[in-house]
């Protein structure tokens, strides 16, 4: 049994299908299955992971677990690490961030912080384990839908910041290969997933217009106000103002390429071009 936490977010719900279609029992875990929209296939079981009660009953008979930080948050990733290993299960294959480098350095970064200590407690479980350090997730771009579909300007504060956008169907191709992993070809690698090609915010929302059949383009704000306005209770102004000097750092570089998905998977990595036309309806 492969346990999916986040399995109705971008990365989990992609996973759960590419898994299902190798012929591997999934349980989907998510806090509404009534609401899930999962595969019949997928085992669809309600657990909040902020709640250790609800941990046991969800990971009982789990081989591998597909850990994402983002169910649940940091602390509750610690809880699920340590009832994986109470559960018996063999595997953990962590969503991390290509932020996560090793180096002295990720102390002064905190998303690398963030993913850095998740990391650590999967590595102490003694459990077998992959890391899949994702680049700047293509999906990202969705928090744009609304102005492109209201006016086609995007209102960002670093047009020209720079990353290689990876789509999430690469990121779960990724995942998949080493949960289904039988050979030990994938036991503590940490994998860095980017998309094919380095590309501005402007770049992007460009390919977004021509994938919709409008043009679109970036309107200059500064840091602050467009932190205001993108603020939510999820995430906060002060969060947002630290990506957005993560983002002013890139401005002018080159962002990284892999070539990983084509190493794990056999197939080059999806171009944000196929990424835009498979969410053209998003912003239409």
């Amino acid at each position: 049994m492969i346990v999916v936490t986040g399995a109705t977010g971008n990365i989990g719900r992609s996973l759960v299908g590419q898994l299902l279609a190798e012929g591997a029992p999934v349980r989907a875990l998510t806090r509404d299955p009534a609401r899930a929209g999962l595969p019949a296939e997928a085992e669809t079981v309600r657990a909040d992971l902020t709640d250790p009660a609800s941990l046991e009953p969800a990971l009982h008979g789990a081989e591998a677990l597909f850990l994402n930080l983002a169910a649940g948050g940091g602390e509750a990733a610690a809880s699920v690490v340590g009832a994986a290993v109470k559960a018996g299960a063999r595997r953990i294959v962590l969503n991390s961030s290509i932020a996560v480098t090793d180096a002295p350095e990720d102390n002064d970064n905190f998303l690398a912080r963030m993913h850095g200590s998740v990391e650590s407690a999967v590595r102490a479980s003694g459990l077998e384990w992959t890391f899949v350090r994702g680049g700047a997730y293509a999906t990202n771009a969705l928090q744009w839908a609304q102005e492109i579909r209201e006016s086609g300007v995007v209102r960002d504060p670093h047009p020209g910041s720079a990353t290689a956008p990876v789509h999430e169907d690469d990121l779960a191709a990724v995942a998949a290969a080493a949960l289904l992993d039988r050979t030990g070809a994938h036991t503590g690698k940490a994998y860095v997933v980017t998309g094919p090609a380095s590309l501005t915010r402007e770049d992007q929302v460009a390919v977004i217009g021509r994938a919709v059949g409008r043009p679109a383009r970036v309107e200059v704000v500064s840091e602050e106000q467009a932190a205001e306005e993108r603020a939510t209770p999820s995430v906060s102004k002060e969060t947002l103002l630290q990506l957005f000097r993560l983002f002013a750092s890139s401005v002018g570089t080159t962002a990284p390429v892999t070539d990983t998905v084509q190493q794990v998977t056999g197939r080059p990595a999806r171009t944000f071009e196929q990424w835009a036309r498979d969410h053209a309806g998003d912003f239409s």
